[in-house]
C-alpha cells in the first residue's frame, strides 16, 4: 500500500499545526464561547469599503489586472505613508499581495535560499518562523525577556545570533503576541547591526497604528537611509477590519519590482481588482475608523488587564502596542492544557503561548479588540477561573 504522506517533501510533512487553530477548532461551534483566541476584532468591514467593492463588481472589474497592484491603490499607499510616516513615497515601491501572510512568504523567498538563516524575535506569531522553515531556510529565535518593566530586547543577544548564514532580521514591532514596541533608539541599534553584517531587515509594522503612547509606533522609516536593506510587510486586515479579505502589501526598493511581480505572478497572479478598489477606499477614507478602533482597543485593554491583575495571580503588564494581553497564571505549567481547560470550563477562547515559539510557554494570549460587554464578560469569567486556582 502506498504511503502517500511519506512521498511528500520534508518541508510539507514537517509544517507545524497551528496551536491557535487547534484550540479554535476544538470549540469553534460553541455559541457561548467568547472568542479572544485569534488576532482580529469583532467588527465587520465598514460599508464605505465594501460599497466600493460592490460597485467594482457591478462595473465588471472581474478580469486579470496589474500584478503589482492597480495604480490607484499603489498611489493610495504612497499617500497613506506620507500622511502617517512623513516624507514622500514613490508608488513604485509598493506591491499588492494576497494578504500580509503572502507578503511575508514572498519576501522570505526573495531573500533566503534553502540553508540560509533568518533571525527573529520570540515569542512571535507562529506563521513567521513556519514560513521560513517551509521555504527550506532556518529560523533562529532571539527570546525577548519578560521583566518588571515588561518585555525587553537584549541587543547583545541579537548581535550574537547573527552568523555567517544569516540573511535577514525579522522585526515585528509592535509585537504579536507580547505588545513589545521598539523605541527609536532600539530601531537605530538594530539597523546598525544589520548594516554591519550586510543583511536585510524584514519589518513587520502591521500594528503601528495600535500604539497607545502616540499616533503611531516608532518605525524603521524614522531611522533608515535610502540605501538600507529594509523590506516592509503589511496588511489591510487589522486597521480596517478586513481580515477575511486577504489583501496586503510589500514596500521595497523599486529595483526589486520585477522580482516581486514575478513572485506574485507564480503564486496567485495578483489580487482581484474589485478587492483592490475596497482597499483604496480604506486608505483614502479610513483614518478616522482606525483611530476609533484604537480607542476601543485602549478601553478594552485597560478593562481586561485591570481585571486580570486584580486576581493577584496573574503576571501581566499592559502592552505598549498591538491588541493582545499576553499573561501567565500562577501555577500554570502547560499553556496548551490551560487553553483547553479555560475554553471548556470558563467559555473563553485564548491562544496558548506555547504556539508562539521560545519564551511563549507559560503564557496565554487574549485579543481584546472586541465590544466592551464581551470584554467585561470575558474578564469576569477569567477572573473567576483564575481565583479558583
Amino acid at each position: 500500500m502506498v504511503r502517500f504522506f511519506d512521498e511528500l517533501s520534508p518541508q510539507a510533512r514537517n509544517a507545524p499545526e497551528s496551536a491557535i487553530v487547534a484550540v479554535v477548532n476544538h470549540a469553534r461551534l460553541r455559541e457561548d464561547v467568547i472568542p479572544l483566541w485569534v488576532g482580529e476584532g469583532d467588527r465587520p468591514t465598514p460599508s464605505f469599503i465594501y460599497d466600493a467593492t460592490i460597485k467594482s463588481l457591478r462595473d465588471g472589474e472581474t478580469f486579470y489586472t496589474w500584478q503589482r497592484g492597480i495604480p490607484e491603490l499603489r498611489q493610495a499607499l504612497a499617500d497613506y505613508y506620507g500622511r502617517h510616516f512623513g516624507g514622500v513615497h514613490d508608488p513604485e515601491t509598493f506591491y499588492v499581495t494576497g494578504s500580509g501572510m503572502q507578503a511575508i512568504k514572498l519576501t522570505v523567498e526573495a531573500i533566503c535560499k534553502p540553508g540560509d538563516e533568518m533571525v527573529y524575535l520570540s515569542p512571535a506569531w507562529p506563521n513567521i518562523f513556519a514560513a521560513l522553515e517551509i521555504s527550506g531556510s532556518r529560523a533562529v529565535p532571539v527570546t525577548l525577556d519578560h521583566t518588571e518593566r515588561g518585555w525587553t530586547l537584549d541587543l547583545d543577544r541579537l548581535s550574537d545570533a547573527i552568523g555567517p548564514s544569516t540573511r535577514a532580521l525579522f522585526i515585528n514591532t509592535p509585537s504579536n503576541p507580547t505588545g513589545w514596541t521598539a523605541s527609536h533608539e532600539e530601531l537605530e541599534a538594530i539597523l546598525a547591526l544589520a548594516r554591519q553584517a550586510g543583511i536585510w531587515i524584514i519589518a513587520d509594522e502591521i500594528y503601528a497604528r495600535y500604539f497607545y503612547a502616540g499616533h503611531r509606533s516608532p518605525s524603521f522609516l524614522d531611522v533608515a537611509g535610502e540605501d538600507d536593506r529594509i523590506i516592509f510587510v503589511n496588511s489591510f486586515s487589522k486597521n480596517w477590519s478586513m481580515t477575511g479579505w486577504r489583501v496586503g502589501w510589500i514596500k521595497a526598493p523599486p529595483e526589486l519590482g520585477q522580482v516581486f511581480e514575478n513572485l506574485i505572478q507564480y503564486s496567485t497572479s495578483g489580487v482581484a481588482q474589485f478587492m483592490q478598489r475596497g482597499a483604496v477606499e480604506a486608505l483614502e477614507k479610513g483614518d478616522d475608523y482606525v483611530e476609533e478602533q484604537k480607542d476601543r482597543a485602549a478601553h478594552a485593554r485597560d478593562l481586561l488587564c485591570d481585571a486580570l491583575m486584580a486576581t493577584n495571580r496573574v503576571r501581566l503588564l499592559k502592552p505598549e502596542g498591538a491588541f493582545y494581553a499576553f499573561f501567565s497564571i500562577a501555577g500554570m505549567e502547560s499553556s496548551h492544557e490551560a487553553a483547553y481547560r479555560i475554553v471548556d470550563e470558563a467559555d473563553v477562547g485564548l491562544a496558548p503561548g506555547s504556539g508562539f515559539g521560545p519564551g511563549g510557554e507559560g503564557f496565554l494570549r487574549a485579543c481584546f479588540l472586541r465590544r466592551i460587554d464581551h470584554i467585561e464578560a470575558a474578564a469576569d469569567r477569567l477572573a473567576r477561573f483564575i481565583s479558583k486556582g
